[in-house]
């Protein structure tokens, strides 16, 4: 899509502070983190949202998924991080182009929801 946010930093039209990247994969630095560590990974190709995977997106998931815990770990998140997708409107996805968040660099992360 020529005009989503992230497809654009993918073409370099938009800086990113970038941590890995590789044909399907790309992974930077949070614009506005809420931890130490808070980067998001992203696969390359467009796709929507989590609501919007089918069995063809498969391999790049499963690239998107380890690529996040290698860097975790490289970033020093040793005891541990939290990953986050957010899907859709309820799961207040502000960016509709599939992206994983992971937080760490903390001794406690806060809680996800308010009980």
């Amino acid at each position: 899509m020529s005009d989503c946010l992230f497809c654009r930093i993918v073409r370099g039209e938009i800086p990113a502070r970038k941590i890995h990247e590789d044909d399907h994969v790309l992974a930077f630095h949070d614009i506005n983190p809420v931890a130490p560590v808070h980067f998001l990974v992203i696969p390359k190709m467009h796709i929507t949202s989590m609501a919007a995977l089918g069995e063809e997106h498969g391999e790049v998931m499963g690239k998107v998924m380890t690529v996040a815990a290698r860097l975790a770990a490289e970033q020093g998140c040793v005891d541990g991080f939290r990953t986050i997708i957010n899907t859709g409107r309820v799961g207040r996805q502000e960016v509709y182009h599939l992206h994983v968040h992971v937080l760490g660099g903390t001794e406690v992360l806060p809680a996800m929801l308010k009980r």
